[in-house]
Parts: structure tokens; sequence; C-alpha cells
């Protein structure tokens, strides 16, 4: 069975636009046997501590021939399931949590109608890197420049978690060139405009538009968050820069490095640079310089300049300062390349492979063809001795997506667990 999935995923990664063009015949099987409807609700409507916060969710639908449907709500995890069979929608965003339910906002005065929550969320898209990355352009990736997501995931993550105490931090693939990240605490969605704009400012190194060429300037002393930065990079830029991108392996390329360099340690590295062969070599030589005892001081912190710039995340910031921002939903299909938006495992993000997430054409494949071979497995016994089908996913390669959703999920649901027992526990008191 294992290589049945590894010759078919080879199969559909060569054929992405087949994906594409019949997503129309295989989104209805898609949404009817795999979209996770009840996990979805369980997680957006956050134990109903809140009174109707997921009736008051606004959900976006991109119909077929790019028709958008904006403000959809709904009362129940059914009542989406139903309209989303109903619409097939080739895309979902998620937006925020209103004062009034989105589908009946023309009943209330324009005013009345305000976003009021909603996640912290960050988006990181490759095409950002495009004036770093030495190997692809745009919406292509590879396996030389994926690394960057794998950096970003692992800054952000840590600034969440241990600068901001966050603790529950959804990753998301966004099924083509990037990542999502959804920060679900209830301290997160409460955050007004202003206190996510400074969270953003906090994780954005990189200043500058395009026009900039040195985005990245550290001064003593560096901030410990940049500080614990550099430590998450430093195992791995070696092998990222020098060997996958080979940043410095010719000229063109040291040019692009030179020129982050203040004038007088730019003659000497363009000289020195000249009679090396390789980055490896370039890149050495360039830490000694500036790590040296005598090296003046605006040269102490150019190497890690240079490696920020190269491969801190980029962060689209409009995104995580905007309550009333949209952003695409997980375990939506990407309509481009039919690779489903998958929950990634923060235990194992340096393992993620975007060449490896299920498509939607390989899952429809699977559920054809895989079930004789797991069919030993496909009857579950429940405590009373009943027997019932597993589901449809448990069958395919989807699975391991959603045991990452359900491990976020049960961390999330004893968060709001205790804060039902706690608001119990003070009822009782009077």
């Amino acid at each position: 069975m294992k290589q049945q999935l590894q010759h078919y995923r080879k199969k559909t990664m060569a054929d992405a636009d087949f994906c594409s063009a019949q997503l129309q015949d295989l989104l209805p099987l898609y949404y009817k046997r795999f979209f996770p409807f009840g996990r979805f609700f369980k997680w957006l409507n956050y134990g109903g501590v809140k009174k109707n916060y997921f009736q008051r969710r606004e959900f976006s639908f991109t119909l077929k021939d790019d028709i958008y449907v904006r403000y959809q709500s709904f009362q129940s995890a059914n009542e989406m399931e139903k309209e989303v069979h109903k619409a097939i929608p080739y895309k979902m965003d998620i937006g925020a949590v209103f004062s009034h339910r989105p589908n009946q906002r023309h009943c209330v005065k324009p005013s009345a109608f305000q976003a009021q929550e909603k996640e912290l969320v960050f988006d990181i898209d490759m095409t950002d890197y495009d004036d770093v990355r030495t190997c692809c352009k745009l919406a292509d990736i590879c396996a030389n420049c994926w690394p960057l997501m794998t950096f970003a995931i692992r800054v952000i993550d840590r600034a969440l978690r241990e600068d901001f105490g966050f603790k529950h931090r959804l990753w998301v693939y966004s099924g083509r060139r990037g990542v999502h990240c959804w920060v679900c605490d209830e301290t997160a969605r409460e955050l007004s405009q202003a206190a996510r704009s400074s969270i953003a400012e906090y994780l954005s190194v990189i200043k500058g538009g395009e026009g900039s060429i040195k985005k990245v300037n550290l001064s003593d002393p560096v901030h410990p968050s940049i500080q614990e930065s550099l430590k998450l990079m430093k195992n791995d830029f070696e092998d990222y820069a020098l060997v996958k991108q080979d940043f410095l392996g010719n000229e063109k390329k040291r040019e692009k490095v030179l020129a982050l360099m203040p004038d007088d340690l730019r003659t000497d590295m363009r000289s020195d640079f000249s009679s090396l062969t390789n980055s490896v070599n370039c890149w050495d030589r360039l830490k000694s310089c500036t790590q040296a005892k005598r090296a003046p001081d605006k040269w102490r912190h150019v190497h890690e300049e240079v490696m920020l710039q190269f491969c801190y995340p980029r962060l689209d910031v409009n995104v995580s300062k905007g309550v009333n921002h949209l952003l695409k939903s997980p375990f939506c299909v990407h309509p481009k390349t039919g690779r489903v938006c998958v929950p990634i495992d923060l235990n194992k993000v340096e393992d993620f492979d975007p060449f490896n997430v299920p498509t939607i054409s390989q899952l429809c494949w699977e559920l054809d063809h895989l079930p004789e071979v797991v069919d030993a497995q496909a009857v579950q016994v429940t405590e009373e001795g009943q027997k019932r089908r597993r589901k449809d996913y448990k069958k395919t390669s989807l699975a391991a997506a959603i045991r990452v959703f359900d491990s976020f999920l049960e961390d999330l649901e004893a968060s709001w667990r205790g804060r039902l027992l706690r608001e119990s526990d003070l009822k009782n008191e009077f």
C-alpha cells in the first residue's frame, strides 16, 4: 500500500493542472466524505463559552468563475455542511466574529454591525522572499527554498509561545507557497487592532520596501527575541544558504551580499571572495573578519544581518493587523494545485513536505482503490460491542492531518473546559 501511495503522489505532483481542471467534479465528493465539519465547528465554537459565538462568525465562499460571496453565517455545523454541499465553494475564508449574525446584517444599522473578535493570524508567503531565494520565483517552490517556511514557523512560533505566552497556535499549509498561523487563545481573539499591530511590528525585523537594499540593521544590545531567532536559524543556515541556495556561489550572488556591508568591509570582502571557490569558504571568511577581536564595531553584526535578511520571516503585516481580515480556512483545497490546506505538526516541522501533502484527486483515488487493502481495519467495534464503519478519512493519507488537528483541539478544549468549570463554581457560590 505504501508503494501504491508513493507512486500516486508522484503522479499527482506532476499533474497539478489536472487537479485544478477536475475540481468541479471532485469537490462534491471531498466535502461529502472528507471535510471535517464537526471538528471545524468544535474549533470555532470554542466550547460555547460565549453565546452565539459560531453563529456570529463570518465565512466567505469563492465559487466557480471567481464569484465571491461574503457575510455567510450558520447556526450549526449541520447547517454549514448543507450550505457547503449546496454551493460547493472552490475556497472558503474565515472572518471575524461580529456583533450580529453576518447574514442578518441588513436588519441592523450599519454602524451597529461591527467586527468584535478574531484569532490573531499570520500569513507568510514565499513570493515575499523572491529577492533572496535563487531557485524559484513567484508561485513556484521547491525543496531548496521550502526551508524558509520552516525557519518562519520556528521563529514566529517561539516568539508567540515564549514572548507573548500564547498556548493555542494552529499552523496550516496554504496549499501552494506559504503557511498561515491561527493564534486561538481567548486573549488573542480579543486583541484590539492597535495591539495586533504592535505584535506584528514586534515580529517584523525586515524593514523597507522593494527599493531598499539593506533591510536589517542591528545595534547593541541586540534584542533578546532577535538573539533567539538567530539561535534557531544558525543550526540550519549553512545547509540552506550555502548548499541549497549556494548564495555566494558566483559573482552576481556575491554582489547581493556585499551590498549589505559597510563600504570598508565590502572592499576587503570583494577582494577576498574573488580568490575563493565556493559559498562555504566565502561565508567562513566573512565570519572570521567580522568576529575578529580587532574588527570595527560597525562590522560586528554584519554576518548576523545577512542571515536575518536572507532567512528571517517576512510577514504580511496587514493580514495580522486587521480584525476584519479574511483568511483561507484549514482543510480547503487549493484550486491551482489541488493540495489540501493541512495543519502542520509543530513537533515535526522539519519533516513537513509540501509536495507530500494529499491532493483532492489522490484522496478520491484512495477512496476508490484502497478499501480492499485496509478492509480488516475498516470496521470499528465500540465498547458496547456494536460495529460501525470507520470514517472515510481514516482510510486515506488525510488521516495524519486530522490527527494533528485533533491534538490541537484537545489542548484547546482543556482551556475552555476549565473556563466553564470556573464559571459554574462562581454561580454555585451565590
